[in-house]
Order: structure tokens, then C-alpha cells, then sequence
């Protein structure tokens, strides 16, 4: 049996149509669109996304989270780098951190995954993407330090820690909002897990998420990061109370 879970869907985006978006993305168009641009336009990261959807394990989350979260990286990259950095321009900066963004979650669903999935992205980059091996360093070592509640590795270069704390944060964006629009549908998709399994342990997993509410990482991150995981929460919250009616 395969369970339909359109109406929660429904429910979910209706309810965070009527909290709003993320102040991140209406005092940050600018650099998000910047960002999206060349995300889209880059042909090193079309070939990232062709890998994504050759990988057995489903992409983890998705190519759709992968993208979001790489494209928001891009932003915080561009927010927050210093332009000298290590001779690189932005524009290479942002690249850096939308291949991370696109590789974190290559093995979501292995145990360790960021781990696993930096051990799996770090060869790939080195055949055939044309990078620098300080470039590997720097995407493999921010996919391998971006799993919540896990020991950190302390980065002293400063391009390893800028494109690290942007990977963090980006994805720990996607615990707002996203966690309820599209995370929560696709995970139950995956597994065919009626929805009635998950009410009991929900407020849980609530609480689970506003822990995340104080790791943020870089100076824009902790300036934004709340904010969506208070719209999540709210979200969150009203769906619970939404989906008791329907379980």
C-alpha cells in the first residue's frame, strides 16, 4: 500500500504561505539571486548534479535540497568572504561552495553520513573537476564538518572555515520551513511511513529542531539562522494541530 499524503502537503504549504518567508530571502535578494545565477549557469556544477543523479542512494534529500542549499551557501559565501581571500575572486568562492552544496548529502543515508559522503565526493572532484587541490580540501572538509551534534573538526585556513560555515548554515536553513514543505513529505515518501506513525514522536522532533536555533556558524548565518528556525517551528506547531483533525 502506498499512502497519499497530498493533503498534508497542502496543509503544510498553506500554513507557511501565512508565516512568510525568511527574512533571509527578502534583505538578501540581491546576493541570493547573484548566487542562484550562477549556480545555474556554471557547467562545473551541471556535471555535479549529472553525478547527483547517477548516485544509487536517491541523492539523499534530493536535488532540489542539494540546489537550495548549495544556492544559499553561494549567498553566505558572498556575504561573508573577503575578497583577497587566497587570491580567489568570489565568483570562485561561491563555485566552491555550490559544489559543496550540491555533493554534502551524497550518502545521507549512511551512517556518518557527512563523512562518508566527503570521503565519496573528495576522488570524483579530483578526476574530473578540474580543481585545485586546496579547493578539494576546502568542499570536502565543509561536507565532512556539516552533520548537527557531531564533534567538529577545527579548520585553521580560512577558505576551509568560510566555505565550511556556509555549508553548515545553508543547510541548517532547510530546518525551517523546508523541513515541514518538503523534507518531512520526502523522508516519508521514501520509507511509505503512514503519517499516524509519526504524530507520537512529533513534538519530539520539534524540540529536536530548535536545538539547531544556536549552532549557526558564520556572522551572517547567526544573523539569519534563528529566524528561519522560528518560522519553522511555527510551522511546525500549526501543522501538528492541523493534522491531528486528519490522522
Amino acid at each position: 500500500m502506498r499512502y497519499d499524503y497530498r493533503e498534508a502537503k497542502r496543509l503544510s504549504r498553506k500554513i507557511s504561505s501565512a508565516v512568510g518567508p525568511p527574512r533571509f530571502y527578502l534583505e538578501r535578494q540581491r546576493e541570493v539571486g547573484i548566487s542562484c545565477g550562477l549556480f545555474r549557469g556554471h557547467p562545473l556544477v551541471r556535471r555535479g548534479l549529472s553525478v547527483l543523479r547517477s548516485q544509487e542512494d536517491h541523492f539523499g534529500h534530493g536535488i532540489l535540497h542539494a540546489a537550495r542549499v548549495a544556492i544559499d551557501a553561494g549567498a553566505l559565501v558572498m556575504m561573508t568572504s573577503d575578497p583577497e581571500m587566497d587570491g580567489y575572486d568570489v565568483d570562485r568562492l561561491m563555485l566552491l561552495a555550490h559544489l559543496a552544496g550540491v555533493f554534502h548529502d551524497l550518502r545521507r543515508f549512511k551512517k556518518h553520513h557527512a563523512k562518508r559522503s566527503a570521503e565519496e565526493a573528495g576522488p570524483m572532484l579530483r578526476a574530473s573537476f578540474g580543481l585545485q587541490e586546496a579547493e578539494v580540501r576546502a568542499i570536502t572538509k565543509a561536507i565532512g564538518n556539516h552533520e548537527a551534534f557531531q564533534p567538529v573538526e577545527i579548520l585553521e585556513e580560512p577558505l576551509d572555515l568560510l566555505i565550511s560555515d556556509a555549508l553548515y548554515d545553508a543547510d541548517k536553513f532547510r530546518w525551517g520551513p523546508d523541513n515541514f514543505t518538503e523534507m518531512l513529505w520526502s523522508m516519508l515518501e521514501r520509507r511509505n511511513v503512514p503519517i499516524s506513525a509519526v504524530m507520537d514522536r512529533y513534538l519530539e522532533g520539534l524540540e529536536g529542531i530548535e536545538k539547531i536555533r544556536s549552532t549557526f556558524r558564520s556572522k551572517a548565518g547567526r544573523e539569519y539562522g534563528p529566524d528561519f528556525i522560528d518560522r519553522g517551528m511555527e510551522i511546525g506547531r500549526r501543522l501538528y494541530g492541523e493534522l491531528l483533525k486528519i490522522c
